[in-house]
């Protein structure tokens, strides 16, 4: 049997996230002890290894892409119960940071159809791009709008360069490292969303903040 160099570099992926994840749940049971000196170092390493843990979550996912194997799981969930989640996700991390917050829109379904996993990795990808740039608030939003699913994550940070905005708008590639790798990676899970031939839609705005919107059909 001829040697697979690329699922071995998979499973390597897949042991390495998994390890992530237990060093993760050790660093959640170590208590703040209200020293800056302590608490600020444990909590960017709360962070830095929930981001690794993510990225590495993303690369088999387009290690499966690759392979021709990457179908959502589409399904009936709820946007409330996922955005909620999220935002517990969020202030987890947060901590007494940043102001995590969740506005639902009247019109929100109560369920809707769509991965979520793959839903609940790209917002995540957002949240984590919002501690590490806003300044005191974040807000997970939940809306529809014209048959459309709108779930957002907004800050209070500088906004993304214009550059990255105008290369989501048009759709065209841009620099694949760093916060640009998170969102070529979000922008594919909304593609993979589909119905009534159209494809979902990833768009990035500046509105006193970042924007990072996921527009599902």
């Amino acid at each position: 049997m001829a040697f697979d160099k690329v699922a071995f570099q998979a499973a390597l992926i897949h042991e390495l996230k998994n390890h992530l994840g237990l060093l993760g749940m050790t660093l959640e049971r170590l208590p703040p002890t209200g020293d800056p000196t302590h608490d600020t170092p444990l909590d960017d390493a709360r962070m830095l290894c929930q981001s690794v843990s993510d990225r590495l979550r993303q690369a088999l996912w387009l290690y499966r892409a690759d392979q021709g194997s990457l179908v959502p799981n589409i399904d009936a969930y709820s946007p409330h119960d996922l955005l909620h989640a999220l935002a517990a996700r969020a202030q987890s991390l947060a901590r007494d940071r940043f102001s995590v917050s969740v506005e639902l829109a009247e019109g929100l379904p109560a369920v809707a159809f769509f991965d979520r996993e793959l839903i609940e990795m790209a917002l995540m990808n957002a949240v984590q791009n919002s501690l590490a740039y806003a300044r005191a608030n974040i807000v997970i939003r939940g809306s529809s709008c014209d048959g459309w699913l709108e779930l957002s994550v907004c800050d209070d940070s500088e906004g993304y360069p214009d550059d990255i905005i105008d290369c989501v708008a048009s759709g065209s590639p841009y620099r694949a490292q760093g916060t640009g790798l998170g969102l070529q990676f979000s922008r594919l899970i909304a593609q993979l969303h589909e119905n009534r031939g159209c494809c979902g839609q990833l768009v990035l705005e500046n509105r006193n903040g970042s924007v990072f919107l996921l527009r599902l059909p």
